[in-house]
């Protein structure tokens, strides 16, 4: 088992690394490989809608977005946990986001997503609202906890205090494992659900 987990902080070692150190114990101690991918630092464009990736098979813009591509491709679960900005993931976790999924052309069908939202208060549903609609679309079971997968904390390191909020990254931790472990038992015994070949309609026509 492999999970690929993007912090999307600017702060390498800041609340949403305590989030993620919290859910890496876990992993790590059930032999789960965990790589993790800092992002939050980079400086990552959006998605232009040129629709090259179709025939690329990656983004014309050739940054942090291929090379995450790559390790995505071989995981069985992702992890993003991004800071919450104005009720929403940050802009350059949403930029790289839209742009790994719309290029990244390989089956997403059954690899686990769980989102991580970190803030000093409020705007913590949103973002984990907004997050899991990448796993969404994708094909992706999406992990829960016990409470939505959040933690709170402002100064750096200060979300080590919110108890509750540690345990709830522990349980999503355990549950994604659970659920990575299954998907495997069913993969080797039943495979992939059956895919029809995709109806593109438009409201216009």
């Amino acid at each position: 088992m492999k999970v690929l987990v993007i912090n999307g902080s600017p702060k390498a070692n800041g609340n949403t690394a305590v989030a993620i150190n919290e859910m890496k114990k876990l992993f790590e101690a059930d032999g789960v490989e965990v790589e993790v991918v800092h992002i939050g630092n980079k400086p990552i464009r959006g998605c232009v809608g040129c629709y090259s990736c179709a025939e690329k098979l990656q983004c014309v813009f050739d940054d942090e977005v291929n090379k995450t591509s790559r390790l995505f491709e071989k995981c069985d679960g992702l992890v993003v946990a991004s800071p919450v900005y104005y009720a929403s993931p940050n802009g350059t976790v949403l930029s790289f986001l839209d742009r790994l999924f719309m290029s990244s052309r390989f089956d997403k069908t059954m690899k686990v997503g769980a989102s991580v939202a970190v803030a000093r208060r409020g705007g913590l549903s949103a973002t984990y609202d907004a997050l899991n609609k990448y796993f969404g679309i994708s094909g992706m079971p999406i992990a829960t906890s016990q409470y939505w997968n959040s933690i709170h904390g402002a100064a750096p390191g200060e979300a080590e205090q919110d108890g509750e909020g540690l345990q709830t990254m522990r349980t999503l931790a355990r549950n994604m494992i659970f659920l990575m472990k299954s998907i495997a038992l069913g993969k080797e015994h039943f495979g992939l659900p059956e895919k029809e070949a995709w109806e593109k309609t438009n409201f216009v026509r």
